[in-house]
């Protein structure tokens, strides 16, 4: 008899992640008559996942590398990125240069003002060499599988109308110069023993921050700059990191449709990516049937006050593992690894923001949040390379996404959406077997 492993949260916090008593499958179910019948089709076979992850921010690279004795930082990375100690962590989406969550704004090639330097002669990454790359290289050796991509949240204020990091518009005489910034990136970390899985432009191209590195990106400028300078500079130099269009939310499909469209541009985009803070889920899917030879990506979800823990908080997400991957997205991110008791290290006036973990500045004492368990329930158990495949799902009620992994494993998360108990029956080509899932509950099954 096929044997069932299964690992449970439950919406008191009294489970985490905890694992279950092994379930046994049947050839025939013993109750035909359960109103949820979740049929898993290995047959029906969607997407390549990539991984699944969160960033070390310039905040949560601090707070991981500097206020951790060593102990304790090797114990956390291995929770992080150790799928047997851990959860297993297989993608990191790393800011180019500060994003909000940095102590200050910096690029890698910051000049006084008034300056420039088209050559890049000054190009340096040496901000990150401290604790971002120690940190990065010890990610991939704990996790081999670990992909990497990275966004910018700025180009160098002195290539942009606004002459520093906060607002303006990318210059166009520096459109090649900037395309050679990311093509030195990508150089520099690969000498590191970092390589770039892929990049994203601009990180929210459609919001402009007060407080933060950013600017505006208008899809007409990013298909322009992909299909004229990004894209025929990694070409020249050989570069084989993923392009992906857009980074921003659900609610502007039209933005990177207008670039994915564009057939210049499209022959060096991969696909696009994609936030959670605006729209719905769906989104992704109408670009995906729009342009079916693109990938899609689901590369940021915070959590923060917001949507309230424990309960609102992890609805919400298991809402977003289940959902994004059933519109195809390749990916499931979280937002900052770790931040502190202020909800920082920041340049932000005011951060509601939640890591998968909190670093108390003083005292180094470690809280694993919600965040870090929701990431778990899929980053454990489904592996890159695995295939989404078919299974049934209840829309607002028990919801469910299934994966077939390389080792011909097959994962099936649940999330009972309901205030009562739910009673549901799995049936697979290997057998059946009924279980009864707790009030707004959450369950991995491993087969």
């Amino acid at each position: 008899m096929k044997r069932v492993d299964s690992w449970m949260t439950t919406i008191d916090g009294r489970l985490l992640l905890a694992a279950q008593p092994q379930i046994q499958m049947n050839e025939a179910s013993d109750k035909a008559d359960v109103a949820f019948k979740i049929h898993v089709n290995a047959q029906e076979q969607y997407q390549v996942m990539d991984g699944f992850g969160a960033s070390f921010t310039d905040a949560s690279a601090y707070l991981v590398h500097h206020k951790l004795e060593q102990g304790a930082r090797e114990l956390l990375m291995r929770l992080l990125f150790d799928a047997q100690e851990g959860i297993g962590m297989s993608m990191l989406r790393q800011p180019m240069g500060a994003s909000d969550f940095a102590s200050r704004l910096y690029s890698y090639n910051d000049l006084p003002a008034g300056g420039e330097d088209m050559d890049l002669l000054l190009f340096s990454i040496e901000h990150d060499r401290s604790y971002i790359l120690p940190l990065l290289r010890e990610a991939l050796r704990i996790n081999p599988q670990l992909k990497i991509m990275a966004s910018p949240w700025s180009p160098p204020g002195w290539m942009k109308t606004s002459g520093q990091m906060i607002g303006g518009t990318l210059r166009p005489e520096c459109y090649e110069t900037y395309a050679a910034y990311f093509v030195k990136f990508i150089v520099a970390y690969e000498q590191e023993g970092i390589p770039i899985y892929a990049v994203t432009i601009q990180n929210e191209p459609g919001y402009e921050p007060k407080e933060y590195s950013g600017m505006i990106l208008k899809p007409e400028e990013e298909r322009d700059f992909i299909a004229h300078h990004l894209g025929p500079a990694f070409e020249r130099a050989g570069i084989q990191t993923l392009i992906l269009c857009y980074d921003h939310n659900w609610d502007v499909p039209e933005h990177p449709l207008t670039v994915l469209q564009d057939p210049t541009a499209r022959r060096y985009i991969a696909g696009s990516a994609w936030h959670c803070y605006g729209g719905a889920h769906e989104a992704m899917s109408t670009v995906r049937d729009a342009c079916p030879d693109k990938g899609i990506w689901f590369t940021e979800a915070s959590g923060g006050a917001w949507v309230p823990p424990f309960r609102e908080a992890f609805l919400d997400q298991m809402k977003h593992v289940i959902r994004s991957t059933r519109n195809w997205s390749k990916s499931v991110v979280w937002w900052n690894i770790a931040l502190d008791e202020q909800n920082g290290p920041t340049v932000l006036s005011n951060s509601t923001c939640r890591g998968l973990v909190g670093i108390h500045q003083e005292t180094g004492e470690i809280t694993v949040h919600l965040d870090y368990y929701t990431m778990g329930h899929i980053s454990k158990f489904v592996v890159p390379g695995a295939v989404r495949i078919g299974s049934v799902t209840y829309v607002d009620a028990v919801e469910s996404v299934a994966f077939r992994n390389p080792d011909g494993s097959t994962v099936l998360i649940v999330s009972n959406r309901t205030p009562e108990e739910q009673t549901f029956e799995v049936c697979t080509e290997e057998g059946k077997f009924i279980y009864r899932l707790s009030a707004e509950g959450a369950i991995t099954f491993k087969w």
